[in-house]
């Protein structure tokens, strides 16, 4: 910024004014990204666990469906009943190592482990740590700070590494990429006379971005891992477990029911 022009821009009550809003609105705003980063994030890892630690036994109870249905239907020689077996097998995912992941699963289970196959996956959530530096360099290298098209391709760029290590929760790389941002990234520079238009534009391009937030949020919460979140925000583990256990409980009944049907 000029320094002779300084004074007289900042004396301007508008100016003022402005400024004072557009720095209320982008600490709000960096608190939105990441808000709506974290919970991204959770929720993909929540959606990677449940498929790891619940698909088998999903389709471990859709084939015992269809096999009850498929004993029925043999057993009856009704119509309906031939119907609803083809219905039922044809919801089944093949899943060729299928007997190989529920010994796994039975096998951790009654060691003591977590209900999951031989890989354990963990849910990763970034730490307070993680989220300052998200924060930090989300303020100082956000693609919107530029107004060249070639410095916003190498903010965008930058900040795509950013996310990438946030969520993965990696603190050291969030670390290394702040040293690297700050050792060669150029805070933005508004000459004078521009403020007032730029301010308005700034202000114009941060509602904007605050109101995509929102719908994010929103459209996340609504989807599957959203609402299975809201169950239990702050245990979705246990939910898990929960989870876990019911289908055991019904793929024993289904067994059973198979058992009786085929003796």
């Amino acid at each position: 910024m000029d320094e002779g022009n300084a004074p007289a821009i900042w004396s301007d009550p508008q100016v003022a004014a402005l400024e004072a809003q557009v720095t209320t609105v982008e600490a709000g705003l960096l608190d939105a990204e990441v808000d709506v980063a974290t919970l991204r994030v959770e929720l993909d890892n929540l959606a990677l666990v449940h498929h790891r630690r619940l698909g088998p036994l999903y389709e471990r109870l859709d084939e015992l469906d269809a096999l009850v249905a498929e004993a029925v239907a043999a057993r009856s020689g009704d119509a309906d009943d031939i119907r609803r077996a083809l219905e039922a097998r044809a919801v089944v995912t093949p899943m060729p190592d299928l007997d190989d992941l529920m010994d796994a699963f039975t096998a951790g289970t009654a060691a003591g482990a977590p209900a999951a196959p031989e890989t354990e996956v963990r849910r990763v959530k970034p730490s307070d740590e993680a989220r300052r530096l998200y924060r930090e360099l989300a303020r100082r290298a956000h693609p919107d700070l530029a107004q060249d098209a070639a410095e916003k391709e190498r903010r965008g760029d930058f900040i795509a590494r950013v996310n990438s290590a946030y969520s993965a929760g990696d603190v050291a790389g969030l670390m290394a990429l702040d040293e690297e941002w700050a050792a060669g990234g150029p805070e933005r520079v508004v000459e004078a006379p521009d403020r007032l238009e730029w301010l308005r534009t700034r202000l114009a391009l941060l509602t904007a971005r605050h109101a995509q937030l929102e719908a994010e949020r929103s459209a996340l919460m609504a989807g599957p891992m959203g609402q299975l979140l809201a169950l239990a925000p702050d245990d979705p583990d246990g939910l898990l477990e929960h989870l876990a256990e019911q289908l055991l409980s019904r793929i024993d009944e289904r067994e059973k029911e198979l058992a009786g049907l085929l003796a």
